[in-house]
């Protein structure tokens, strides 16, 4: 296998996807990671994916077709996902975007969504599931798999990441656990927005493997199940944030979860406390 490409090539089309990213909240960065890296994820997510953690989640019900499978915080249990969060692009591509003086890494999220899968990602914003505030803060989609609407692609509602709302957490599945913890949040739950998807404008990214996608932690997204016969829906979603982040201490987030506490021992971080600790490693600069 080829060298791992570590370095972020900044083209003319990368700039136009950063300047998107900024107006719209959501954007596709095309061709950012090689197939040397494609190849070296596809293997790893197959090993959780036969060997799931304590923390996964099955979200589709037993005897159901399909299988939708999350997973959180993998490079804490894999050494190819670590490699991946530390030394891939996606660390300089973050601090280009969000032109912070330091990066840090908060968690990794795998979303696999196999063929006749019907289980959909529900709307929400990222942030209100998070113990974080601040300016800094950045979600990156990165698919293992050619993706398009028909076999779950991401929607997101364009500029919503400058809604003055912040909305409630929306568990992914009724029984993953997740629902009771949000329900302490007491926040507003989310609009219907499939009642009304008229009267918004959507983005819709169809990716190859090595495109990514950026976006806001406030921008509204979900996406459908995986109606295709054969294709695969693998994808994971990478959490950073940068200068000027908080801790927020404030009840019904997900890392209130004790599956998911067992993965971060000695984390005792308080309300407004910066969140310097090697759970959420420094990336940048390097």
């Amino acid at each position: 296998m080829k060298p791992l490409q570590n370095t972020l090539e900044i083209k003319k089309d990368t700039k136009e996807a950063i300047k998107d990213y900024h107006k719209d909240g959501a954007s596709v960065v095309r061709g950012v990671l090689s197939l040397e890296w494609i190849s070296l994820m596809r293997k790893a997510v197959q090993r959780i994916l036969d060997q799931p953690g304590n923390a996964s989640v099955e979200y589709t019900p037993a005897g159901e077709q399909g299988r939708f499978y999350g997973d959180f915080f993998l490079w804490r249990q894999d050494a190819d996902f670590e490699k991946f969060m530390r030394f891939s692009p996606l660390p300089e591509l973050v601090a280009t975007v969000m032109e912070s003086s330091k990066i840090h890494f908060f968690y990794d999220q795998l979303l696999v969504k196999e063929p006749k899968t019907k289980e959909i990602t529900p709307w929400h914003q990222d942030l209100p599931y998070w113990p974080l505030r601040g300016p800094n803060i950045l979600s990156i989609w990165v698919p293992f798999d050619p993706i398009n609407c028909q076999n779950g692609g991401v929607s997101f509602i364009k500029g919503s990441h400058r809604w003055k709302e912040r909305y409630a957490p929306t568990a992914f599945g009724k029984d993953s656990g997740f629902g009771e913890i949000y329900e302490k949040m007491g926040w507003e739950p989310l609009p219907d927005f499939e009642k009304e998807k008229k009267s918004y404008c959507w983005l819709n990214f169809a990716t190859e493997p090595g495109d990514v996608i950026i976006f806001h932690p406030l921008t509204i997204h979900g996406s459908g199940g995986n109606l295709s016969v054969k294709e695969r829906r693998r994808a994971l979603a990478m959490r950073y944030f940068g200068d000027d982040t908080l801790w927020d201490s404030r009840p019904g987030t997900f890392i209130e979860k004790d599956t998911l506490r067992d993965l971060l021992p000695g984390l005792n971080l308080n309300d407004g406390d910066v969140p310097n600790s090697p759970l959420f490693p420094l990336l940048w600069p390097s």
